[in-house]
Parts: structure tokens; C-alpha cells; sequence
């Protein structure tokens, strides 16, 4: 006996139809987690992203209906849904679209329950706090305070929390009131689809300048081994023909063959070496 099929509303059919028609024009399509995005913060990152991305928000099943439906092969997408789900359209590439997104990121406050992105430290220095029971409950946390020109001043600095701990209340109301904002607001990237391939979040999250150094580093490697064994192209060839200039007058300076380059060089040492014979025999 067949099972009867779900009845589904013309308006989320409608939804599924909108969501499958961008997966169809756009060649990127970003999934990600809107959780704990206030409403404010949403609409502000609308406005700052219009023209660049799309942001389609829908229910979870229906996301997930639409990706799955799509003629491109989504359905691994589809299985990294998670939190408050959301659809982003582009044009831009997986990887500009991951620093469009992280730098319209901005800080916020640590609430409890929530886990620590990073390592949160509370760093060394003076506080605007009057001495009072404030260096008590820093003390509780294992924060050393004490006071400096009559404000507290933290002594050295404190690792709170590790990457993914728990925010408790106390640590809370503490980074608060010390004004350390560990956590990110924004959309955060799950994953990235683009020609049938999935990027995740890891492989997204670049950083330029470590990049950078390490192209530089494989560059001057590259061109280092390229020299050493001798292999010509165009980025190699003068390094190579001056490197076999110099050992070509090397060899020539060492076994005294006269050349155009050298001979100027070879004579003197001539005229210097029957200078030092010559006084070595006395001969005037």
C-alpha cells in the first residue's frame, strides 16, 4: 500500500518554487546559520550587502526541499543545514564571499549558554572601576586586581575562556561590565556551493597576510630549487646566465685564461706577482 504524500500549502510551495528558481540562476550558493541574529542586525546587513548577495530565509524543510529538488546536486548541502538556516545567492566567488560576510560582522557582548568562539582574555591594564567588591568577583574568576591610581587595575592577563567553552552567567555579567565583546554578529557561513564543489567554513576562513607570506615563501623555494638545478624559464634565465657569468670568471681568474672581462685583472696580478719575486731576488 502506497504511503500518502504530505499535503503541502500553495504558499510554501511557492517558497520552495522562489528558493529553486535563484539556486538555478545564481552560480553560488551559500548556506548559512542565522541564530542569535537580532532582527536589527539583520536588516542593517541587508542594507550594506544589496547588490552584492541575496539572502533568502525560509523555513528549515523547505530549504532543505529546495536543495534537495535541485537539478545540481545539493543534496550534501542540504545535509549541513543547521541552527536558523538561510540561503545566500552570488556572483562572487566562495572565497570573497566569505570576507564580504565576515567583515560585515560586528562585536557583541557574551551572553550565557553561549559557547566561545576564540580564546577570550581578559587583558592587563587599569580599569574605570573604583576600588569595591568588583575585585572580589574578578578574583572569583581568577583575574588578579588590584589598585592603581585608585582604580583597579588587572595585573596580568587572563585566558577566561578556551575556544568552544561554556559562558556562564558570573563570566557574563563580568566581560560586560569590563566592556570585552568576544562574540561576532552576522550571518556565519556554513558552507559554500560553486561548480559542484562544497566548500566548508575551515576552508573558507583565510588569512591574508598568512597567505601572502606563504605564496612569498613558496615563490623564493620554487625559484631557489629552480636555480640550484639548473632549470631555464623565463623568471630564471637571468638569474641562471648571471650565475654562470660569475663561475665562468671565477674559473677563468683560478686558471689564469685571459678573456676581455679579465684581462686587465690577470696583468695586474701579473705585474703584482714579478714585483714580489723581483724584491724577493733583490734584483733593482
Amino acid at each position: 500500500m502506497n504511503k500518502p504524500k504530505a499535503y503541502v500549502n500553495d504558499a510554501k510551495k511557492q517558497v520552495v518554487k522562489s528558493l529553486s528558481k535563484q539556486i538555478q540562476e545564481y552560480p553560488i550558493i551559500g548556506l548559512v546559520d542565522m541564530e542569535n541574529l537580532p532582527a536589527m542586525q539583520l536588516q542593517k546587513m541587508k542594507k550594506s550587502l544589496r547588490g552584492k548577495v541575496v539572502i533568502a530565509m525560509a523555513k528549515k524543510r523547505l530549504i532543505k526541499l529546495a536543495l534537495k529538488q535541485s537539478p545540481k546536486g545539493l543534496t550534501e548541502l542540504s545535509e549541513r543545514i543547521r541552527g536558523m538556516p538561510a540561503l545566500i545567492f552570488t556572483k562572487e566567488n566562495p572565497f570573497k564571499l566569505y570576507k564580504t560576510l565576515s567583515a560585515s560582522k560586528s562585536p557583541a557582548p557574551a551572553k550565557a549558554g553561549q559557547h566561545a568562539p576564540k580564546d577570550i582574555i581578559v587583558p592587563a591594564g587599569k580599569t574605570s572601576f573604583a576600588p569595591g567588591p568588583i575585585i572580589g568577583e574578578l578574583g572569583q574568576l581568577g583575574i588578579k586586581a588590584g589598585i592603581e591610581d585608585g582604580k583597579v587595575a588587572i595585573k596580568q592577563d587572563k585566558v577566561l575562556l578556551k575556544e568552544g567553552e561554556l559562558v556562564t552567567k558570573k563570566i557574563a555579567e563580568v566581560l560586560t561590565r569590563l566592556n570585552i565583546l568576544p562574540m561576532e554578529v552576522g550571518l556565519n557561513i556554513v558552507a559554500v556551493f560553486e561548480n559542484g564543489i562544497i566548500f566548508d567554513r575551515k576552508v573558507l576562513e583565510i588569512d591574508d597576510k598568512i597567505y601572502l607570506a606563504n605564496l612569498i615563501k613558496s615563490h623564493n623555494e620554487a625559484m631557489n630549487l629552480a636555480v640550484k638545478i639548473g632549470y631555464i624559464s623565463k623568471d630564471t634565465i637571468n638569474v641562471l646566465l648571471s650565475k654562470a657569468h660569475r663561475e665562468a670568471m671565477a674559473l677563468a681568474d683560478g686558471k689564469d685564461i685571459l678573456t676581455s672581462d679579465n684581462v686587465n685583472k690577470l696583468l695586474a696580478k701579473a705585474e703584482a706577482q714579478a714585483n714580489a719575486l723581483k724584491k724577493k731576488a733583490h734584483i733593482e
